[in-house]
């Protein structure tokens, strides 16, 4: 007897950003959990594209400024999870391309059917700091356009520790980390491995999860607690910079408003204790140093053994 669970489980998540942080972390927990996994990448021959396929991944060749590569790609599937690619400009946040980059992948998979989707964007603050436009346009433009749409706002990621952005923040350079992040207050990062078990779980209960939005963070220490927790973990000592107001505006604009409006107090709060009570294995940082993020620190950033 085939049962509505054996249906879902049968079903196909077509998976965005399936080589990167938060499509590759989802992608590898859907399939640990018997689902079956389309990722959508650019390019099948890439290790990181490999590696899916190795894991029982379909691949499906998509890109999203090519519009006319999507509804093939996701031709089939029932559930999609959504990253678009952030698309940071020289002088700003690129809003305009990412919502168009959400528009163009939400048509597609209204196009074949889709009607799930669990979209991943950024944790909102009481201020303009962290606004995204781009994401909160593509987010209203799914729920206007799907019966069950969860929305994740992640926080920082831990894995920011392991190398820089490519815009002058993040990483761990000559045992110093630089952001624009005040020094004594409290910073919430998540796991990327925890938002993919929200995701998961929001595939497996579509209508418990649908309509919800999640902020997601996983622990709360200041810059200086985690540098701290940092270098004890790898044995070698980490220390915080907060960048200057104009070293934050020589980089980016946009970064000296929102380390201004950071430094009044705009700032996550995500409800760790309530999102534990949905994921008892939420982790801290210390959890995530102890289960190879203190390894990965050392012989990706510090060049220790």
């Amino acid at each position: 007897m085939t049962t509505g669970k054996d249906t879902a489980w049968s079903a196909t998540i077509a998976v965005t950003g399936a080589t990167g942080k938060q499509g590759g972390a989802t992608a590898r927990r859907l399939l640990a959990g018997g689902r079956r996994v389309r990722a959508l990448v650019r390019d099948t021959t890439t290790p990181a594209a490999a590696a899916l396929a190795a894991a029982g991944a379909e691949l499906a060749v998509a890109d999203f400024d090519d519009p006319a590569s999507l509804e093939p790609a996701l031709a089939g599937a029932t559930a999609l999870f959504a990253v678009p690619p952030v698309a940071y400009g020289p002088t700003n946040s690129g809003a305009e391309l990412e919502f168009t980059r959400g528009r163009a992948l939400a048509d597609a998979a209204a196009a074949t059917g889709i009607r799930q989707v669990v979209f991943t964007g950024v944790a909102s603050t009481t201020g303009r700091a962290f606004a995204a436009p781009g994401k909160r346009r593509t987010e209203q433009y799914l729920h206007d356009w799907f019966p069950l749409v969860t929305v994740l706002r992640p926080v920082r990621f831990m894995t920011n520790y392991l190398g820089t952005n490519g815009i002058g923040l993040d990483g761990i350079v000559d045992g110093v980390h630089r952001h624009l992040f005040t020094p004594d207050a409290p910073l919430q990062v998540i796991a990327l491995e925890d938002i993919a078990e929200f995701a998961a779980l929001a595939f497996e209960q579509p209508e418990r999860f649908a309509g919800r939005t999640l902020e997601l963070a996983g622990d709360d220490l200041t810059p200086v607690e985690a540098a701290a927790a940092i270098s004890a973990a790898t044995g070698t000592t980490v220390r915080y910079e907060q960048v200057t107001h104009d070293q934050a505006a020589a980089l980016n604009p946009e970064f000296a408003e929102v380390r201004q409006q950071w430094d009044d107090g705009h700032r996550w709060r995500a409800d760790i204790e309530a999102l534990r009570v949905i994921h008892p294995g939420l982790r801290t940082l210390a959890d995530w140093l102890a289960q190879g993020g203190a390894a990965a620190i050392r012989a990706q950033v510090l060049g220790a053994p």
